[in-house]
């Protein structure tokens, strides 16, 4: 098999494996509190990524660690997986799953507007408008399609769904900067993370044994949200002749999420969701195309 086809394989069984997790995270929280839901969850992801790392021979590797490395990794492992999903998960808690799931996805425009500050970069007309056209789309999707009054179902979920965001974005900024196999920066990134999700239990309600059908989508959210799927992504970026032939199958995991979401958790999907998607995909992917006119 040639290595883009793996690559293509690789990447379309994490996209469809992405697809589930706003089902998976709406459907769990219906038994299980969003902080406990990322205790639990961060736990089976660390122990996932814990066993690779032995698997792969690399625990050993641990010890070349410089204190420069270990402090990144606190920082990065504070924004994900702690910052990022504490917020998106209590995002789910508080809106429909497709309001949550698609505002969510914005990230790719924050990521450009933040690299301006941050990695000095330059943004032309096109993407200006790109990032303009995307920024309605979550208007469309916030309001119902009521755009114009700005009336929000839950502004707070709202706030909160825009804000895992941005913590993303700054995620992936300060990412570029860690230049360790990504497998130890996976490792190294859950384990500070898992630390301050049991600080953050042990300073507001502490720790409570789960439902057995919320601990059962803890352990699919920490596998298949947070664990395999980086795994497999890394596979068919490292069989991949070029990124850009696969990262743009990452577009189709929103609108397979809507499915999920009409069929597991039943919500009626609103033309205004796929309005306000198309939107920011349509942003995203003018972006991405910009340089070619500017």
């Amino acid at each position: 098999m040639k290595n883009q086809k793996k690559a293509y394989i690789y990447a379309l069984i994490t996209v469809a494996l992405w697809s589930t997790i706003g089902s998976a995270f709406k459907i769990t929280l219906r038994y299980i509190a969003f902080a406990d839901l990322l205790f639990y969850a961060s736990t089976v992801s660390f122990i996932f990524f814990l066993t690779a790392m032995a698997v792969s021979g690399r625990l050993k590797k641990l010890r070349l660690l410089r204190w420069h490395d270990v402090r990144l990794a606190a920082v990065l492992g504070f924004l994900n997986p702690f910052l990022y999903y504490l917020v998106l998960i209590r995002a789910y808690e508080l809106l429909p799953a497709q309001e949550a799931g698609t505002l969510n996805y914005i990230w790719p425009v924050v990521l450009v507007l933040l690299s301006v500050p941050l990695l000095h970069q330059r943004i032309g007309w096109v993407s200006m408008l790109a990032v303009m056209i995307s920024f309605v789309g979550t208007l469309v999707i916030a309001t119902g399609g009521r755009w114009l009054s700005l009336h929000f179902s839950s502004l707070p979920g709202v706030l909160l769904a825009a804000g895992s965001a941005i913590f993303w974005s700054l995620y992936w900024i300060f990412n570029v900067k860690d230049k360790k196999e990504e497998i130890i920066k996976l490792f190294l990134n859950f384990s500070f993370g898992l630390l301050y999700v049991v600080i953050y239990l042990l300073l507001t309600k502490g720790f409570r044994w789960p439902d057995a059908r919320g601990l059962a989508g803890s352990v699919y959210i920490g596998l298949f949200e947070m664990g395999i799927t980086f795994i497999l992504w890394l596979k068919a970026l490292r069989y991949c002749t070029t990124t850009a032939k696969i990262s743009n199958l990452i577009f189709l995991s929103p609108f397979l999420s809507l499915i999920w979401i009409r069929y597991t958790v039943g919500e009626t999907i609103m033309l205004s969701t796929i309005a306000g998607l198309a939107l920011i995909v349509g942003g995203i992917l003018l972006q991405r195309f910009s340089g070619r006119w500017e």
